[in-house]
């Protein structure tokens, strides 16, 4: 996971910009969002139910996908200068353990009078299929 910290400032955010990144969603962070959430539903924990529940494995916990929009606002877009504003979120289809996923945000508006940017975000596995889409609305502070 990269560490780089982008710093962009609101005159510098034009609609369209975009960013993304890829990460694989493992057992381990499944089981430590489990112990930081307290939701030990068996969808997420208990893989003979999920089976049972005619799902292909134990199903991610589609909060534990959606807290990477917070990297994608505080690390890259627009960085440093984030304050996270509101975040919708549409849960499109399951995610299971050990998936190469792709969370990606884009640029659709911009007030200057109000310093909010607002981003289209989505999470994609990796046969390109949709996981979770939303949009973030984030206010860029003065640096």
């Amino acid at each position: 996971m990269s560490k780089i910290l982008e710093e962009n400032r609101l005159e510098d955010i034009q609609i369209g910009d975009s960013r993304k990144f890829t990460t694989i969603i493992s057992e381990s962070m499944m089981d430590k969002f489990a112990e930081i959430s307290g939701d030990y539903n068996p969808l997420h924990t208990d893989y003979e139910y999920a089976k049972a529940a005619k799902f292909q494995n134990r199903v991610v916990h589609g909060m534990l996908l959606s807290s990477l929009f917070s990297r994608l606002v505080g690390m890259h877009i627009p960085g440093k200068n984030a304050l996270y504003f509101s975040q919708s979120l549409k849960f499109v289809n399951p995610c299971f353990p050990n998936e190469n996923v792709t969370v990606e945000g884009y640029v659709i508006n911009k007030s200057t009078a109000t310093r909010l940017i607002t981003i289209r975000t989505t999470v994609t596995d990796s046969n390109n299929k949709l996981l979770i889409e939303g949009e973030a609305k984030v206010i860029v502070r003065d640096s």
